[in-house]
């Protein structure tokens, strides 16, 4: 199945949940202007309970380097997700741990990608002036597609629900998908029959 990754988590019965239904990593938001910020210390105590196959996501923006590391090192993560500005030789440093997150408006930021290719992952986001992701806007999917000349696997996010993720993965054919909004009932809050119906529509592709 595709690569499927729910962001956003703030709660252990909504990981389980998660992992239980299909998602192959989950993000934990550490970005303290987020509305679905978690503390790292409440971050570990979901985290150890999580099955060994689900794949643990730190998401930064513009964190100093030692709390990248300090979280890094406290959590064990397997993946560290950049969504704000940081440039190409700052995220090097975690290699091929590191998931870019891009919000991509136009063609033209797409050169940049080019730098990341030691990056794991990439993802394209929509992008709303002043925002680091989660906005449940829908990204620009011909962009997305644009994307992929870079041969780097990539996440597709953006205003993803159950409802319009089976055209999405149709349209772009990613890597994978990001949700965090789509299957949630407020912010940071899951919805399990959300998350429910958005793995079954990507199932359905």
């Amino acid at each position: 199945m595709l690569f499927v990754k729910i962001c956003g988590i703030t709660r252990r019965e909504d990981a389980i949940s998660a992992a239980d239904l299909g998602a192959r990593a989950l993000g934990f938001n550490f970005y303290k202007g987020s509305k679905r910020y978690i503390d790292p210390e409440r971050a570990a105590g979901i985290i150890e309970q999580l099955p060994g196959h689900i794949l643990r996501v730190g998401l930064f923006v513009n964190s100093p380097e030692e709390e990248i590391d300090r979280i890094n090192s406290e959590l064990d993560l397997d993946l560290i997700q950049f969504h704000g500005n940081e440039t190409a030789n700052f995220c090097k440093k975690w290699g091929d741990k590191v998931i870019r997150a891009f919000r991509v408006g136009n063609e033209n930021q797409l050169d940049e990608i080019k730098q990341y290719d030691f990056a794991r992952m990439i993802i394209i986001d929509s992008s709303i002036h002043g925002q680091f992701g989660g906005t449940g806007e829908l990204s620009d999917w011909e962009l997305a597609v644009k994307a992929k000349r870079y041969g780097i696997p990539l996440l597709l996010a953006g205003g993803l629900t159950a409802e319009n993720v089976g055209e999405a993965i149709r349209r772009v054919r990613p890597f994978g998908v990001d949700v965090a909004g789509g299957v949630e009932k407020s912010f940071g809050i899951k919805d399990k029959e959300k998350i429910r119906a958005f793995m079954h529509s990507v199932r359905g592709v």
